[in-house]
């Protein structure tokens, strides 16, 4: 009786499907298993979902698999520690093909030397342990450089599978591989890319309409030179367009595919249960460009004026956390920031609520989860995300913390330090700072609006940059170019310039010396704390709040020996309060347009622990501003 009890054991056994070992991997590189599902779906988008139980050292996580198009799911993973991996699938309804599968691999850690050529093999961005700041997996800080290419996931920088000459400067004819080769010398490690624009066609309908239901489809970005005033693109209520006549841009992908299929019932609508992985592929080979380059891009869902008609017409939580969940299946094992939504305004026509952004948002985490990997996850906002959706428990999804688009002057100084004093803390950053070159009232510091690249405008870039980061948005930050919508090749320019243009201005020259600035004490800044109260006086009489011009900020560690500083232009020279009484220190000024500083100044704190400053030194700069550092001796 045992002995048959036993055969029958090992026959079970020896049913099961064989554990494949896969290629050794190294750690935090993508890895990916395919499956052939057997069963035949109508729609394997909103049909079937799947999956694999992931464990490993420390490690033991839910990661879902997404369609890729015909009967192939895909499962995208990495490993965060050196050793051995398992896997085993599952499916729901079950799929001989896509469930019941095990597999193992052996993963590797990188070398000093393979990590020091490309900063991403450090592992995965998240927070620092004091909630301040982001840094890899292993420790090593990370301090976003960014720039805004909202639109660099379509055909408007295209993916040409060619290596950028080695001194490409923009211009006519920019591929995706030059514009991150330039910003790469430029000294840049991020960039901000929406993953889908839908519903946005040059078609005879304006930019913004609604159809036939009074339901408006869309709030694109205009083609200039492209108007449909004589045509049938008219809104609901039978005038012309919210903004005008103009037509949508084109959102495509390189060669044509729209991100989901079109609606069968109502013209103009993309059907947001069908997705179509053939546009999603091409934004493969971007997301895995950037990652060879060293870059931690931002990947954002979709811009917010498609909730109206995805609510209206599909059950909304559903879809939406459906395809929340699509991005993070495809690209949850890159290192990446994911950014719920892009909230950059909510008005009521063209926009759902934040609590209706928020509600599908925590139900796509109750359904599925945080990324598996734990990469953070924030929103672009129209003011900050703390006051849109709140902190906490009111906002479970959000682990990272933004402002934005409004208002772009020294509001963003108080919003930034709300979110800092905030418990349980979490990091922050500015994601739509002064945009240089852009002539627009929310861009205009106290209602001024200087020519595109001259030195006030990308002095008022700099501000922002300098003003955001010593608030308290110590995150990193990303720079504002006018072209975030890519008016490209073949196309006229209008409200905002060619991409090729406003990749040249100067103001992007600014981030690697912040960058260099911040970092300049290694890892230190991430234990800095808001001191803007000790410099006195920090605003010059007749500064304004709603403008660039006049404000001294400063950041200080606990321990008051590092304190990292920034005065704008015409910023009054002050005392400084809160050293140690009698301790001496050593003052370095620097340039903010290169990173060049200047000799050491000694310093001794008085009794009252008060520093003064050496004057501000002479520059010929039109707009004299500077950091500062000082250090404790």
């Amino acid at each position: 009786m045992i002995r048959a009890l036993a055969c029958a054991a090992l026959a079970a056994l020896l049913a099961l499907p064989p554990l494949a070992q896969d290629a050794a991997i190294h750690v935090w590189e993508v890895h990916e298993v395919t499956f052939q599902a057997e069963g035949d779906y109508g729609n394997p988008y909103a049909d079937v979902t799947a999956w694999v139980d992931l464990d490993g050292p420390g490690f033991s996580e839910r990661v879902y698999a997404f369609w890729d198009g015909g009967d192939t799911w895909r499962v995208r993973l990495t490993a965060p520690a050196p050793g051995e991996w398992t896997w085993t699938s599952g499916s729901d309804p079950e799929d001989a093909g896509l469930g019941g599968r095990t597999g193992a691999f052996t993963a590797e850690a990188w070398t000093e030397a393979e990590k020091a050529a490309n900063p991403t093999r450090h592992g995965f961005v998240r927070s620092t342990p004091n909630g301040r700041a982001l840094q890899h997996a292993d420790g090593t800080p990370f301090f976003m450089v960014g720039d805004t290419w909202l639109a660099g996931s379509t055909w408007r920088l295209p993916f040409r599978g060619a290596p950028a000459p080695p001194d490409y400067v923009p211009g006519p004819g920019i591929g995706f591989e030059d514009a991150v080769a330039y910003r790469k010398r430029q000294g840049f490690n991020s960039v901000s890319m929406i993953a889908a624009f839908p519903n946005w066609e040059a078609d005879l309908n304006p930019s913004t309409h609604a159809n036939e239901d009074g339901v408006y489809l869309r709030n694109a970005w205009e083609k200039w030179g492209y108007d449909v005033a004589d045509g049938p693109g008219v809104d609901a209520s039978g005038g012309d367009s919210y903004w005008g006549t103009l037509t949508a841009k084109n959102m495509r992908d390189e060669v044509g595919n729209v991100p989901f299929a079109p609606s069968e019932d109502h013209e103009g609508l993309s059907d947001f249960d069908r997705i179509n992985p053939a546009y999603f592929q091409s934004l493969d080979r971007k997301m895995d460009h950037l990652a060879e380059e060293g870059f931690v891009p931002l990947i954002e869902t979709v811009r917010r004026d498609v909730g109206p008609s995805w609510k209206a017409y599909f059950d909304f939580d559903e879809s939406f956390a459906r395809y929340v969940q699509y991005l993070v299946s495809r690209y949850g094992a890159h290192n990446v920031v994911f950014s719920g939504v892009h909230l950059d305004w909510i008005p009521e026509d063209f926009s759902l609520t934040a609590e209706e952004w928020n509600a599908a948002l925590t139900y796509h985490l109750e359904t599925y989860g945080p990324p598996p990997f734990g990469q953070p996850v924030t929103a672009l906002i129209d003011d900050t995300t703390l006051g849109t959706f709140g902190h906490g428990d009111a906002v479970p999804w959000l682990t990272m913390h933004s402002v934005g688009n409004k208002p772009r002057d020294h509001g963003v100084a108080d919003s930034l330090a709300a979110i800092f004093r905030l418990d349980p803390p979490l990091p922050a950053i500015n994601f739509e700072p002064y945009y240089t070159g852009w002539d627009h009232e929310i861009n205009k510091p106290a209602g001024e609006r200087p020519p595109a690249n001259s030195d006030r405008d990308n002095y008022f870039a700099r501000a922002q940059m300098y003003g955001s980061v010593l608030a308290g948005g110590l995150s990193g930050h990303v720079h504002g170019t006018a072209a975030y919508d890519l008016t490209s090749t073949g196309e006229p320019a209008g409200g905002r310039p060619h991409v090729w243009d406003a990749l040249r201005y100067r103001s992007a020259e600014f981030m690697a010396p912040l960058a260099a600035f911040v970092l300049s004490e290694g890892a230190a800044y991430q234990d800095l704390v808001l001191a803007r109260d000790d410099i006195r006086p920090n605003a010059a009489p007749g500064a304004p709040p709603n403008g660039l011009d006049g404000w001294s900020y400063m950041m200080r560690t606990p321990d008051r020996r590092l304190a990292l500083l920034y005065f704008e232009h015409g910023a009054a020279l002050p005392t400084l309060h809160g050293f140690a009484p009698g301790a001496t220190h050593t003052l370095r000024w620097v340039d903010p347009t290169t990173g060049e500083a200047h000799a050491p100044v000694p310093l001794v704190a008085d009794a009252d622990g008060v520093l003064q400053p050496p004057p501000f030194p002479e520059t010929d700069r039109p707009f004299a501003d500077w950091a500062a550092k000082i250090v404790a001796d």
